[in-house]
């Protein structure tokens, strides 16, 4: 029985399978659990080091913009000490100029945003159940999964808006400044909105008590408004499908000035399309992830999610709609190369991602998963192998998890990697991205380690013996 949106679920469920075993939460693992829920350690540099991310982060994400719109592609910077203020006065006329935060970027913006809270609110999904969260008792959480559903119906009115002329999808790329600079300013509001609510309802969780600490990392573990899962509503809906407009706007403005597409702009229509499709198709995955039954959602989460993902991930796009086609025109041989690499490892990325999902729900006792376009081969490991921990948990040892440790993290650093690479070295910016990215992941993975060798101890030795590799197997 639901209550809330919660569901008290037994420590112990049906396995699957022909050992029909039990997944049982043992003492230790509820200790280890306990341990995980409790601040020990500053991450990110502790209170300064997340100030010196907060306050950094936009102002790279303008001066990146700049040299790429304004300059070529080119890094600027001051060339003399006496070049310095007139130089930051540059910077910021470009600002104040072209990144105003203006009438067209509020509607803009806030009716996307708006748009896709109601339609996450009202149309009807597949219900999954999440995994046990710890500070909860161990119940799990219900999930309205409909963000195909939204997916689907943001495409049928987005088309329909720009044929009709209303909403015109070509100025989206035009007003990008102001549209980041929108971004901005819900990242940061959303963040000390859902901040301060979880102080007021006493709902914080893994508190540091430093204020600039807590604000970056959260408050909260699980903030819902009504029947949507906001960090899960804002992973999904948010930043990718911004990411994926702002492709398709500068393919339309391409066909207006060029009247065609160039190979480069499609293929990054096609690279965010997949990127979205697949993150809506499989949403019901995402419950079972780490971030949505441990992680806080804060500062890092929000303001990426809102400004920092579909604003810094798209350079190349932003490259393409302003420059000639044959500053970045590739050879037959080397568009056969790039689409190839993207298809690759999206399919890697897609089909680990759901061998892992599909694991954790069948140690809950689900079998039936949504079948959602598309459904690619090997999706699902038929009669897995597994380590079964001293806390209750099962670590995956088949499938792509037998090769690496983090399949999943090396095909999306792939696919990133073909995001800047798409521009050849017309300009280093959109390797911005990749180069971000790969960061997180190795900060990420050191962080996920760390906590499963509190959490399984002997176990995640063993785990580590059978699957040797963290990222790429036979080399690293």
């Amino acid at each position: 029985m639901e209550t809330s949106g919660l569901r008290q679920r037994s420590v112990e469920s049906n396995n699957y399978g022909a050992t029909n075993g039990k997944v049982v939460i043992t003492e230790a693992g509820k200790a280890a659990d306990k341990r995980l829920d409790q601040h020990e350690t500053y991450e990110f540099g502790g209170p300064w080091g997340v100030t010196a991310i907060i306050l950094g982060f936009p102002l790279l994400m303008y001066y990146l913009w700049i040299c790429l719109w304004f300059y070529d592609g080119k890094l600027m910077y001051p060339t003399s000490v006496d070049d310095i203020q007139p130089f930051l006065l540059k910077m910021w006329g470009h600002i104040q100029k072209d990144a105003s935060p203006n009438l067209y970027a509020w509607k803009v913006y806030s009716g996307f945003f708006f748009f896709q809270l109601f339609i996450a609110w009202v149309l009807p999904g597949f219900k999954q159940e999440g995994l046990p969260v710890p500070s909860l008792g161990y119940k799990t959480l219900m999930y309205n999964c409909n963000a195909l559903q939204c997916w689907y119906t943001t495409i049928v009115v987005s088309i329909a808006l720009h044929w009709t002329g209303y909403f015109r999808l070509n100025q989206i790329i035009d007003n990008y400044g102001h549209l980041m600079t929108v971004g901005m300013i819900y990242g940061f509001g959303v963040s000390f909105l859902t901040y301060f609510h979880a102080v007021v309802t006493k709902t914080t969780i893994r508190m540091s008590g430093n204020f600039v600490y807590d604000f970056f990392m959260g408050a909260a573990l699980n903030p819902r408004l009504g029947p949507v899962d906001l960090k899960m509503w804002a992973e999904v809906r948010v930043p990718w499908v911004i990411v994926f407009y702002l492709a398709v706007s500068g393919a339309c403005k391409q066909y207006e000035t060029l009247g065609y597409v160039t190979p480069n702009m499609l293929f990054m229509c096609l690279a965010t399309g997949l990127y979205i499709n697949a993150c809506a198709k499989g949403e019901e995955c995402i419950p079972q992830t780490w971030d949505m039954y441990h992680e806080k959602w804060g500062f890092m989460v929000i303001f990426w999610n809102f400004a920092g993902v579909p604003f810094s991930y798209v350079y190349s796009v932003v490259y393409m709609a302003s420059h000639d086609p044959s500053a970045y025109r590739f050879s037959t041989f080397g568009y056969v190369v790039i689409y190839t690499t993207l298809l690759t490892a999206y399919y890697i990325w897609d089909t680990s991602m759901a061998q892992k999902s599909h694991f954790k729900m069948q140690t809950q006792g689900i079998s039936t998963f949504r079948k959602t376009f598309p459904q690619l081969p090997w999706h699902t490991v038929e009669n897995p192998t597994f380590i079964q921990t001293e806390h209750g948990n099962r670590l995956l040892t088949s499938g792509w998890w037998k090769y690496s440790r983090k399949p999943n993290y090396v095909a999306d650093f792939t696919m990133s990697f073909t995001w800047g690479a798409i521009v050849g070295t017309a300009t280093i910016i959109p390797y911005f991205y990749p180069v971000f990215f790969i960061t997180v992941l190795v900060h990420r993975c050191s962080r996920d380690f760390e906590r499963c060798a509190i959490k399984y101890g002997k176990d995640w030795e063993r785990y580590c013996e059978v699957v040797k590799y963290k990222f790429i197997p036979g080399i690293y």
